[in-house]
């Protein structure tokens, strides 16, 4: 592994520390992970590409933001023609009310038509499209049903809720084909972050909620620093405070936890026990529970963060496996 792909590894994340200065003490150094063994629990395969990982350094100065999305397309590009020629996917490039989408259809779907569908927010510290094919193909190919993957304006240019408005755009106009519960919601890092918005934004509105969210390492207050982030490497950008723009930070549609979340949909939370985010993504898990949401918190043990979206190991297979049937599941459930 590069450090060029350390790079689209670690902007796939969503909360770096150091944009919370505003309301939370600076990070200290992160430890050095590369002196730490790996776990026996690993398959070989995740064992080498943990350590691998652990091994690089983030790049220093980093590369202008447009050359950086530049490569990060390029990589998506390569990895997302690997995965439609395993998975047998067809991907088209469309327009959903105004926002450019890429659909991926799995073998033998040829339609978005009527029935369900899965709505994707891409990974990419808000910046970037750093999962749009890599987080989809997976998932589209595994449960058999189309992923809508939402193109959302990107920051610094276009700040909150620049994003939300797109994720929000693109949900009501699969909704005006389907009922809500035939859509189900699914994001990374700081996709998932953007699902917890979108569902905030529904539950204000008096909306029905999708039918399911796969809550995939992302954080619901971006107010605050848990545990993980001050000794885990995360990107420690300043990109989450050039997304929110003028908004507080404990707003509480960009930050769901300081709001309801009462009427989230039964949720996967999924993350890893050397996940930068894997503090916030338990605290949302808790609070959920604590709402009597049905939440469901899976934490894999030994690897990076979001590591299911681009290390092809056979524990990525496992989280995207979860992940889906998970998604089937509660979409049969609750269009019986």
């Amino acid at each position: 592994m590069t450090k060029a792909i350390l790079l689209a590894v670690l902007l796939a994340g969503a909360v770096p520390a150091a944009a919370m200065a505003e309301t939370a003490p600076a990070a200290p150094p992160t430890l050095g992970l590369d002196k730490w063994p790996l776990p026996d629990t690993l398959s070989a395969e995740g064992k080498a590409a943990a350590a691998a990982a652990a091994r690089q350094a983030m790049p220093d100065p980093l590369p202008p933001i447009a050359d950086i999305r530049a490569f990060i397309g390029t990589l998506q590009a390569t990895m997302g023609a690997a995965l439609q020629k395993r998975y047998e996917v067809r991907v088209e490039a469309a327009t959903i009310a105004g926002i450019p989408v890429r659909i991926v259809y799995p073998k033998g779907v040829s339609a978005l038509g009527k029935g369900p569908v899965l709505l994707n927010l891409h990974g990419g510290g808000f910046a970037i499209d750093s999962g749009s094919l890599t987080e989809t193909i997976p998932i589209a190919a595994r449960t058999g049903l189309p992923v809508v993957a939402v193109l959302y304006r990107l920051a610094p240019e276009h700040p909150y809720p620049a994003a939300l408005d797109d994720a929000l755009a693109v949900y009501q106009a699969l909704e005006k084909d389907r009922k809500a519960k035939s859509i189900a919601v699914f994001g990374t890092s700081a996709g998932a972050c953007l699902s917890g918005q979108l569902m905030a934004r529904l539950a204000g509105m008096g909306r029905p909620m999708p039918a399911a969210l796969a809550f995939l390492s992302g954080s619901a207050d971006l107010s605050l620093r848990g545990d993980s982030e001050s000794w885990l490497p995360g990107p420690g950008f300043d990109w989450v405070a050039s997304y929110a723009g003028q908004t507080p930070l404990a707003d509480p549609i960009l930050s769901p936890l300081h709001g309801d979340v009462s009427r989230f949909p039964p949720t996967l939370l999924m993350t890893s026990s050397r996940d930068f985010l894997l503090s916030p993504t338990a605290i949302l898990a808790r609070k959920l529970t604590e709402q009597g949401v049905d939440a469901r918190l899976v934490m894999f043990d030994g690897l990076p963060h979001a590591f299911w979206a681009y290390m092809a190991i056979s524990e990525s297979d496992q989280a995207n496996e979860l992940v889906a049937r998970f998604l089937k599941d509660r979409l049969a459930a609750a269009t019986r």
